[in-house]
């Protein structure tokens, strides 16, 4: 098994939350010599350096070339992924059961969360033993919840008819069996300090997560499933390609942005439609003396490759897909088109990635959804239309997309990871 392929299994097993899966990029880097960097303090930056900086869940990084940069290839992926999320007040009590209450985060397929072993993970904010506030990252994988489904013989048209779930109602998890839990904090406050020690819990964000790990699937091992492969196979590749970087180029700044919140629109601080990239191209800018206008020039000779997963063909559904336009595991990076933008690709980014393709022998699929169809979107336009950067969707075809177990081919991604570090190398 190649290397990248193991680091993607622990990488996909240690990055339940965006805020893990930021984590452990930036402990990738950090031993490749990026240089950690703080949004609350100057930058110093030298030329033939490299930096990271992360906010929250969301991570830019990013190599600075010898000279006075003349443009800019810039890898953008996302860290979060749909799921269940646990509401401020979420313990409560139904007859002797213990139960959290969620909301459900972006669009996730609600029925494969049913029956599934599930823990909590996330960020929490406390106070230490000298009463400051603290952050620390949880996984919680000592107590195992689940969400049941009703038994058949109460809903006997659920395989007639299909499974109808009411969001509030229906998803709450069961923690444990008791009648002791009287606050809405009690239950929580007890499973977290099996893991930490802290005087006060001042707030959280933490999501249900599937307590079991990625593994390789198919008679060859030729595939791989996971829970949230869409989109850390992406933000995987984009970080091994950046980190493999030794030297950066003589004139190209080589980038690569890890965005949260691209699940629920990214119109956050740390989303795709946040001031992070123009700010993070602002102050290198600032240190390497470039002006306004150079900086507006650099812009428009760059090139923004978005990175995230496509649906690939269900052979039990094919009438879902254009039949034209159908990608297959195993069989490439997909170049991903809408006419209404809600993919950027157009005619002179796609021809970066085709030509690229060629010259490596790598496999190009294209996709569009149905014409009768609507399609989801990515990072890719609101970073063009934020910052004018000329750019392109790509990526993996995946099955069971927005699943709580997720699956591709493992060629694709070692297809990907080859095209990004050809891409970011000075052409």
């Amino acid at each position: 098994m190649s290397h990248i392929l193991t680091d993607l299994k622990a990488f996909l097993d240690a990055s339940p939350t965006s805020w893990h899966a930021v984590k452990e990029i930036g402990n990738r880097l950090a031993v490749r010599d990026f240089i950690p960097l703080s949004e609350e303090e100057k930058w110093e930056l030298e030329p033939g350096k490299k930096y990271f900086a992360a906010r929250g869940g969301a991570l830019c990084g990013f190599c600075i070339p010898k000279k006075r940069p003349e443009k800019a290839l810039i890898l953008a992926s996302h860290t979060d992924s749909p799921g269940l999320k646990l509401k401020p007040m979420p313990g409560f009590q139904k007859q002797n059961m213990a139960q959290f209450g969620v909301e459900v985060y972006g669009a996730p397929l609600l029925s494969s969360w049913l029956n599934r072993d599930l823990v909590l993970a996330g960020r929490i904010v406390i106070t230490d033993t000298h009463d400051k506030p603290v952050q620390r990252l949880v996984c919680l994988d000592d107590a195992i919840l689940f969400i049941p489904q009703l038994a058949i013989h109460l809903d006997r048209e659920v395989n007639e008819k299909g499974l109808v779930l009411n969001k509030e109602e229906h998803l709450c998890p069961i923690a444990g069996l008791g009648e002791n839990f009287n606050m809405p904090l009690e239950a929580l406050e007890k499973l977290l300090r099996r893991h930490i020690s802290f005087h006060r819990l001042l707030s959280f964000e933490l999501f249900l997560v599937p307590y079991e790990q990625a593994r390789f699937v198919g008679f060859e091992n030729e595939m791989i499933a996971s829970y949230r492969i869409d989109n850390l196979a992406g933000a995987h590749a984009c970080a091994s390609a950046l980190g493999w970087i030794e030297k950066p180029a003589a004139e190209l700044l080589q980038m690569a942005f890890f965005w949260d919140n691209e699940e629920v629109g990214s119109r956050t601080k740390e989303g795709a439609a946040s001031p992070f990239l123009n700010d993070t191209l602002n102050r290198i800018a600032f240190s390497l003396q470039l002006d306004p206008e150079e900086l507006l020039m650099l812009k428009n000779r760059s090139l923004c490759v978005s990175i995230d997963m496509c649906h690939a063909l269900n052979p039990n559904y094919p009438k879902k897909y254009d039949e034209h336009h159908a990608p297959l595991l195993g069989k490439g990076i997909v170049l991903k088109y809408n006419a209404d933008a809600k993919y950027a690709s157009n005619a002179l980014s796609a021809a970066v990635i085709v030509h690229a393709a060629q010259v490596l022998n790598l496999n190009c699929q294209s996709y569009v959804s149905r014409s009768d169809m609507p399609c989801g979107s990515t990072v890719g336009p609101i970073i063009a239309a934020e910052t004018g950067i000329n750019t392109v969707d790509i990526g993996c075809p995946q099955l069971s997309m927005h699943s709580i177990r997720e699956a591709m081919a493992v060629q694709d991604y070692l297809d990907l990871s080859r095209l990004l570090r050809h891409l970011l190398q000075e052409q």
